[in-house]
């Protein structure tokens, strides 16, 4: 394992460096939370592949293709159809805007301020995104170096709040970068091939397994479409993603880097259904489903081959953590915390941008960072966690995003009305029918859609120059406006503020 061991070593020692350069290059909060909205087409599809490929689609869409065969694509398919989606429809929308959270889109779309309730929900959401990424740590450092559960957290997660606080999303960037390559190399280059191989090829393949491994909706319709209910939906509107599209540098590398983006995630949820499909014939008897990627890689791949594709999982789980704390981070200390204390710092327009803004952001990263490790440590159900996550942000807030984007009727208190009546019907229906079920999202999904509906209608449409307002923005004509003091999303301003 010497020659694995230093393959990832280096790889590590990588991602530091490149958190020390990015600290030289982030000067500014824009720099530093949005890498100055600078990304060309190649460095942005690149980065946003990478956030939304983290541990549950190598880990886990290895496991489930072991579990179901290549219908176990199902799940990482529907994150690429989400991310093909927002990048056709709205990316481009979304990047004239100029802002940072979403929770600032919606003031701006209503005319008031989102409150502390809609940052709250992104906030719950991107914690768990980035603990559950976080704990994936374990599996891999366990291969690697045989070490128990809580180091490996406290290591993997340790050089990801190092590089991520350094130099935010420069760091981040740049690391991404490197961290879609080596998944490249590592899982659809090497791993894909050789697991194939190993099997006996495609005709061995079906002729060990039954015929259903091999039915495109094996994994069943109702699985399927709540795929696309919490993963579809979900890559529309999560902040994670949503700050990686504030970094591209133009509409056209929006819509088109991430449309290539998602193409490349359609790629990986076939080839990571294939692998776990190609170990259910080397090793048709595992314990569990998610000790299938470990256990090829471990057995089946020669040294170096093997570091390089851990460095791949590696990468992968990386990519989302770092993505999901900046998202975090971001979300706690400009949507929550800048609100708590009725301090809001100053938009792009106001000028050069004091340096205690960056230092502040990176402050809160460190924090959530720390936060993050702790959690996961004491935390032991990923997949329940991760689902609490999924569905309180899709039931409370897809409505009132969507809807702000396609329907100038929609209110400021309809808004505020679908992501409490969402959040809250969500979260009790989690309760009754248990929190793996299906129910709570699609009840409250239309709870939320209905509340927002009837609401907007029984009250005064926006104001119109809150709409004019947001018109110019959304055709990229519009300046940011100074940031003021707090405002509630029911109390909407004249100016929009």
């Amino acid at each position: 394992m010497a020659v694995d061991y230093a393959v990832i070593v280096v790889y590590l020692a990588g991602m530091l460096a490149m958190g020390w350069w990015g600290m030289r290059r982030a000067k500014s909060k824009s720099e530093f939370l949005v890498a100055g909205r600078r990304l060309g087409p190649a460095m942005y599809s690149g980065t946003i592949a990478a956030i939304v490929l983290g541990g549950a689609s190598t880990i886990g869409g290895v496991g489930l293709g072991y579990q179901y065969g290549l219908s176990g694509a199902w799940m990482v398919f529907t994150i690429g159809l989400g991310l093909l989606a927002l990048s056709v429809f709205f990316s481009a929308r979304i990047a004239r805007l100029k802002v940072y959270t979403v929770s600032e889109m919606l003031d701006l779309r209503y005319g008031g301020r989102a409150g502390i309730i809609s940052g709250v929900v992104m906030w719950a959401y991107t914690l768990m995104l980035a603990v559950t990424s976080t704990i994936a740590y374990a599996t891999i450092f366990d291969v690697l170096f045989d070490v128990n559960r809580t180091v490996a957290i406290v290591l993997g997660g340790a050089i990801v709040v190092a590089y991520s606080t350094l130099g935010g999303m420069w760091s981040i960037t740049l690391t991404d970068m490197v961290q879609f390559v080596v998944k490249t190399i590592g899982l659809l280059l090497l791993l894909l091939p050789i697991a194939v191989v190993k099997a006996g090829g495609f005709s061995e393949m079906k002729a060990q397994l039954p015929t259903e491994y091999f039915d495109p909706l094996g994994i069943g319709g109702e699985t399927i479409f709540t795929y696309v209910l919490i993963y579809t939906f979900g890559m529309l509107i999560g902040q994670d993603i949503w700050q990686r599209v504030f970094t591209a540098r133009s509409d056209s590398t929006a819509r088109w880097g991430g449309t290539v983006a998602g193409t490349y995630c359609l790629v990986y949820a076939i080839a990571g259904a294939v692998i776990g499909t190609a170990a259910k014939v080397m090793y048709p008897n595992l314990a569990s489903a998610d000790t299938a990627f470990a256990t090829i890689v471990k057995d089946q791949l020669p040294m170096g081959v093997r570091g390089l594709v851990l460095a791949a999982a590696l990468a992968a789980v990386m990519s989302t953590s770092s993505g999901a704390l900046i998202a975090c981070a971001t979300v706690a200390n400009n949507d929550i915390w800048s609100r708590l204390r009725g301090v809001v710092g100053r938009g792009e327009s106001g000028g050069d941008e004091p340096h205690d803004e960056v230092r502040g952001n990176r402050a809160f990263i460190l924090i959530m960072g720390l936060a993050v490790i702790v959690i996961a440590i004491a935390l032991n159900d990923v997949v329940e966690a991760l689902t609490v996550a999924y569905n309180l942000l899709v039931g409370g807030l897809l409505v009132p995003i969507i809807g702000g984007l396609l329907w100038r009727r929609g209110t400021a208190v309809g808004a505020l009305s679908a992501v409490c009546v969402g959040g809250v019907a969500v979260i009790g229906l989690m309760w009754h029918y248990g929190i793996l079920a299906n129910q709570p999202i699609y009840y409250g999904l239309l709870a939320s859609l209905a509340v927002y509906v009837v609401v907007s209608l029984a009250t005064p449409p926006t104001d119109a120059a809150v709409l004019a307002e947001w018109r110019e923005r959304l055709a990229g004509r519009g300046e940011p406006a100074p940031e003021t003091p707090d405002q509630d999303l029911a109390h909407p301003s004249p100016a929009g503020a």
